[in-house]
């Protein structure tokens, strides 16, 4: 998980950025991005750190404590459903990684990307499956995951007939049966959904 980290660290770049998201393929929520530098000292380095997708809740959510605390710099956006539907997924993501970036107390030398470019001012390298090799991507990865997990965990209170607390707004068997029940609901992604209800319901 180290080793792109330890290429530039070893060539005198200390402050690495690893930048992931959670939620592009969801039907419902916004889509999450984080960015995070990790001190990459022997003595700071959390071994545990993995793809978020790898990882059981419990885990994650004991991983994101450890990040937090541990982080030189943390940065954590959230992109509404609104903003999904009016530029698309893919910009709206790029959108709330830069802004993640840019919202970093420490300006990083270097930001590794997972599998997205961006147009920055500052050194880049985009990593395909970067979530999996990079540990500054794994960590940022964790962040997002459970920051949006946790809010779809809040938003079940308020639309319980989704069950958004079981798939999180993915497009489960459940979810679709249940949107086409009920209609959609305020935190639903229209260009995502209109195969499954009118765009007025």
């Amino acid at each position: 998980m180290l080793d792109y980290e330890l290429e530039y660290f070893n060539n005198g770049v200390k402050l690495i950025a690893g930048v992931d998201e959670a939620g592009r393929g969801p039907l419902a929520g916004p889509v999450c991005a984080a960015a995070a530098i990790m001190p990459l000292n022997k003595d700071k380095i959390i071994e545990e750190i993995n793809d978020s997708k790898k990882l059981t809740e419990k885990k994650r959510e004991a991983l994101y404590d450890k990040i937090i605390s541990t982080a030189i710099a943390y940065k954590i956006v959230l992109i509404d459903e609104k903003t999904i539907d009016e530029i698309n997924i893919l910009n709206a993501t790029k959108k709330g990684m830069k802004e993640a970036i840019l919202g970093l107390s420490v300006k990083p030398e270097l930001v590794l990307l997972d599998a997205v470019n961006l147009d920055l001012d500052i050194k880049s390298e985009s990593i395909i499956k970067g979530d999996a090799k990079s540990y500054n991507i794994a960590a940022a990865s964790i962040l997002a995951k459970v920051t949006r997990d946790r809010l779809m965990m809040e938003l079940d209170k308020i639309y319980p007939e989704y069950n958004f607390k079981k798939h999180k707004g993915y497009g489960t068997k459940e979810h679709i049966e249940n949107l086409k029940k009920y209609g959609k609901c305020d935190i639903h992604r229209d260009s995502f959904i209109k195969n499954f209800v009118g765009g007025n319901e």
